[in-house]
């Protein structure tokens, strides 16, 4: 079996998460966090048939807290996060399937509030490592009209 050649993305992305109705999010790509994390508040845990799953807004675009998204996951476990400021957080992971450059794969998503960060979501180098090289000088291989 031949192995698939690796794409290229920028520091800076365009994608979508389907799973959870996201048609479009900037995003910054992060060869420094191994984890992928993503803006969402009023986080609820709850069970549904024996599973936890969490309920959360996220508000998908920068500076903007007008569009607000309600979605739902179940829950693949918690863990502990340092963020970039040095401070321990316990957050929710999920599984949501990422589409960017035309390829969809599952990645981990652990949930915070980003509202002070400069991105709604980042995605971490073990989300994309078997897939893309990063052009740590360029942005958006993939353009925002690309998404709905």
């Amino acid at each position: 079996m031949k192995k698939k050649e690796k794409g290229v993305i920028g520091w800076r992305e365009w994608a979508s998460l389907p799973d959870l109705e996201i048609t479009k999010i900037k995003m910054k790509v992060d060869t420094g966090a191994r984890s992928s994390s993503l803006h969402a508040f009023d986080i609820e845990a709850y069970k549904k048939r024996g599973k936890e799953y969490v309920k959360f807004s996220v508000h998908p675009v920068q500076r903007n807290s007008k569009k607000t998204i309600t979605c739902h996951a179940e829950v693949l476990e918690y863990r502990k996060v340092k963020s970039s400021n040095g401070q321990s957080e316990l957050r929710p992971v999920i599984l949501t399937d990422i589409v960017l450059l035309d390829e969809q794969w599952t990645i981990e998503v652990t949930l915070t509030n980003r509202d002070e960060m400069g991105f709604r979501m980042l995605l971490g180098r073990a989300s994309f490592r078997d897939a893309f090289f990063v052009d740590a000088g360029k942005s958006y291989y993939s353009k925002e009209g690309d998404f709905k």
